[in-house]
């Protein structure tokens, strides 16, 4: 499998700051999405701290554990690297008054043999497109996706609530935080999105599929993404990451050399 990896992030039209932050690293397929909060420069400073020391340890015990290792292990690598970013976080809220109450969003995405392990905190997402059809694989940890859980609220309600943006679980405010996730086949042809809310709550799935299932190179969907978002308001920090995987070249190669093509 071929993969292709590309990241945008953008203050949006009403924020001068940016808070989001987005890493990856080819080479151990590590992608790393989140979305601070906190006054002052706090956000930056937690949504900074969180991909850079995921994406560091996380890859690094990659690297080191080799193919060898097992989905169980690296699923236990991810809960020990998110935890103890947390707990920098946490630290660093509790030493410094300017940094007080600061926390982020999460989503950490590994792509490992022939599946993907995506663990998640707060309201970022992950959505998955195959064969046309674009699906969300992380459920958001907020009030009103708990609201819609307990049938308070339907979606058409949610879409225009006033309490989009309560998270129930983020990272770095409490000294545990519980990471969930998942694992999922990967099929060559796969586009997966990482995004804050940023995108969600201004970009509807309908057009976010439109976008996404277009024929233009990663680049340029990436920058569509966030150039929909500012065209209907703008109104957070917009990130984008997005990850590509292709059937390798010298797989295509060997079967048509088989079938004489």
């Amino acid at each position: 499998m071929n993969y292709r990896f590309y990241a945008k992030t953008d203050p949006g039209r009403t924020r001068d700051n940016n808070e989001d932050s987005v890493v990856f690293d080819e080479v151990t397929r590590v992608a790393v999405l989140a979305d601070g909060m906190g006054g002052y420069n706090a956000g930056e400073i937690a949504s900074g701290m969180a991909t850079a020391f995921i994406k560091s340890e996380l890859s690094r015990w990659l690297t080191e554990a080799g193919s060898s290792a097992s989905i169980a292990e690296v699923r236990r690598a991810m809960e020990i690297c998110v935890d103890n970013a947390n707990l920098s976080i946490f630290n660093a809220a509790n030493s410094n008054a300017s940094y007080s109450g600061m926390g982020t969003t999460l989503v950490v995405a590994v792509f490992r043999g022939d599946r993907l392990l995506v663990g998640h905190i707060g309201d970022s997402r992950c959505y998955r497109l195959r064969a046309g059809v674009m699906e969300q694989i992380t459920k958001d940890h907020s009030l009103l996706q708990e609201q819609i859980d307990a049938g308070l609220i339907s979606l058409e309600q949610a879409a225009t609530s006033s309490i989009k943006n309560l998270v129930t679980r983020a990272l770095g405010v409490d000294e545990v935080v519980m990471l969930d996730i998942n694992e999922y086949p990967i099929e060559a042809g796969d586009v997966y999105l990482l995004c804050s809310d940023g995108l969600s709550d201004m970009v509807n799935d309908g057009a976010i599929a439109k976008i996404i299932t277009s024929d233009v190179d990663l680049e340029v969907k990436t920058a569509q993404l966030i150039d929909a978002a500012n065209a209907n308001g703008g109104r957070d920090n917009i990130s984008a990451l997005m990850v590509e995987l292709k059937e390798a070249t010298e797989k295509r190669g060997l079967i048509a050399r088989l079938l004489g093509k």
